[in-house]
């Protein structure tokens, strides 16, 4: 059977999800190395995967099917052709240096999918190197150097590929500690049997391809139904990208709207989820301090077969309600009701103050997880529940 994806809104029904769980990458992290590898701290690996594991049992007792990342991957390096092609665009010259990636190309052509498929998450200290140390490189590092870095944020699925409506962008991510993640995402969706007789288009982005300044992360990425997609513009994810996303979404006939968010530049915000998150059609959760300074542009296609931008010139929560509401889309005015779903078209808000310094639990408290405010969802398009944490889901259909 043919599996379907897509994610054409940001309430109802979660149906299928990818999650990592947290495995030998975590354990690479060390006080030295955490900042590097975007952390801000090194973590309890055990306990990890015992929450991550609840989490999965959580979803999977709602009826979610839940696919794991790095188990797919090793099944994808079980195919000759899949293995060959991940394996030649991630060890080179560049990577490895002169003199060993010809050797350790080899070496792991012939290592069995599991540990291999813990290696391409989880790296490779030079220690660790299977095969006799030569070349430029590897004399030059010490022996818990990394020669293959790990990945930690790999159990953020949400950033390194997201679906819009019926297709899939492969996202060119801001820190260069991120971006290979993608590329093994980029072997799933290429050679994975689940997918590779799908048909769906890839809206946006290559990770063997070198995107400049235009970069992209899930995070900032909401399909809110309505042929309208939010695009948050913050830390991560610039308007070279957007602009990108925008003309092929329009081209391929996959949205008629997009609505970039441009974060206030006074302050740095990750992503567009840290600070505003859907927890049903009619309910968000929002940090006020940076969703009231958002400035948000509408980007439409042009006749000409491109794309027209319009500054809009009410605040980002307001500017919108009469057209979009009677439309059952998402922005709506919001009051602060913090237990009510009543006043002023039902939406609540939940804030806080912006006289405080912002802190990680401000932002990143607003992401949330909801698993059942589904009630009002429509049944004719395949949905998603809200993710938990900071991306730690990549929803698929």
């Amino acid at each position: 059977m043919i599996l379907t994806y897509g994610v054409h809104s940001e309430a109802g029904k979660l149906r299928r999800v990818l999650v990592h769980r947290p495995g030998s990458e975590m354990a690479r992290l060390t006080p030295a190395n955490a900042e590097s590898l975007l952390f801000d701290d090194v973590l309890w690996v055990k306990q990890a995967r015992i929450d991550h594991m609840a989490f999965v049992d959580i979803l999977r007792e709602r009826g979610v099917e839940v696919v794991l990342l790095r188990e797919m991957l090793e099944e994808v390096l079980a195919i000759p052709v899949a293995r060959r092609w991940l394996l030649q665009a991630r060890i080179s010259d560049n990577s490895v240096g002169v003199g060993l990636s010809a050797d350790l190309l080899a070496c792991l052509a012939e290592m069995p999918a599991k540990p291999l498929s813990h290696i391409l998450i989880g790296g490779m200290s030079r220690a660790e190197l299977p095969i006799p140390e030569s070349g430029v490189v590897v004399p030059m590092l010490r022996p818990e150097d990394f020669l293959l870095p790990p990945m930690p944020n790999t159990i953020f699925t949400r950033d390194s590929s997201c679906w819009i409506y019926g297709g899939v962008t492969m996202n060119p991510m801001f820190w260069t500690a991120r971006r290979l993640e993608t590329l093994n995402l980029a072997a799933i969706y290429r050679f994975h049997p689940d997918f590779a007789d799908a048909s769906f288009p890839i809206w946006f982005g290559d990770p063997l391809i070198d995107h400049g300044m235009a970069t992209l992360e899930g995070g900032d990425v909401m399909p809110i139904g309505n042929a309208t997609v939010l695009i948050g513009m913050g830390e991560r994810t610039t308007p070279q990208a957007v602009g990108q996303v925008a003309r092929a979404l329009f081209a391929g006939g996959g949205a008629e709207r997009v609505i970039a968010c441009q974060f206030p530049r006074a302050r740095s915000s990750m992503h567009l989820d840290t600070v505003f998150t859907f927890c049903d059609r009619d309910l968000v959760t929002v940090f006020a301090e940076v969703t009231d300074a958002i400035q948000a542009y509408s980007l439409r296609p042009s006749d000409k077969g491109g794309v027209t931008v319009t500054a809009e010139k009410h605040p980002f929560l307001t500017w919108s309600p009469k057209r979009l509401a009677s439309r059952n889309s998402a922005l709506c005015p919001l009051v602060a009701t913090p237990t009510s779903r009543s006043a002023n078209n039902g939406m609540t808000q939940t804030t806080c103050s912006a006289s405080a310094p912002a802190s990680w639990w401000d932002t990143n408290g607003t992401n949330i997880p909801t698993l059942c405010c589904a009630r009002r969802a429509s049944k004719s398009s395949p949905f998603r529940a809200r993710n938990s944490g900071a991306g730690a889901v990549g929803r698929i259909a």
